[in-house]
């Protein structure tokens, strides 16, 4: 809950605060709760309305670079990287994305690997944030997010498709530097 609310408030004890707030919100209004969704749902939700209003209220500008990125007009994928219409098997991988874990030392690596993978998701724009945090990091159905979040199906399709490319194309950039040594 803490890792959604940091997405909408600028620091981690805010987010912890928000937290609080909510879990005396559901406290509050169990009574209330009328099954039209999943208990974890409902709750995720309050979390969410909780750490919006915080988040305006801290910060009630958002600079227009943090919503529009300059990479939205191009591909996420380099379509260079995928076979061209006349073979047969046009439109997949011409050389398939690099394995992040081909070293002997996985276990030792995997700490360094979900440090980076944090990092790569803590650049992305706020709802891309939020949108891969619930799907790949808490294992949200896309239902879920969309309910939780307020947001269409599509929209949530394409803001988890630019986070997953953001975060691919971080690892593949890192991988390929610690093959290269």
């Amino acid at each position: 809950m803490t890792r959604l609310a940091r997405s909408f408030v600028s620091t981690a004890a805010v987010a912890d605060e928000v937290v609080q707030d909510t879990w005396l919100a559901v406290i509050q209004g169990l009574d209330r709760f009328e099954n039209r969704s999943s208990l974890k749902t409902w709750i995720f939700r309050i979390l969410v309305n909780r750490a919006r209003t915080r988040g305006v209220r801290e910060q009630r500008t958002t600079p227009f670079s943090s919503v529009v990125s300059e990479e939205e007009d191009r591909p996420t994928v380099d379509p260079a990287r995928f076979l061209e219409d006349g073979s047969a098997f046009a439109g997949y991988w011409s050389v398939p994305p690099s394995r992040f874990f081909e070293l002997p030392e996985d276990q030792l690596l995997a700490a360094e690997t979900r440090a980076l993978v944090a990092q790569a998701i803590s650049e992305l724009p706020a709802r891309q944030q939020q949108v891969i945090r619930l799907r790949d990091v808490e294992g949200w159905e896309a239902a879920e997010v969309c309910e939780g979040l307020g947001i269409s199906e599509a929209n949530q399709r394409v803001l988890l498709h630019r986070a997953r490319a953001h975060v691919r194309s971080q690892m593949e950039a890192h991988f390929s530097e610690v093959v290269a040594r």
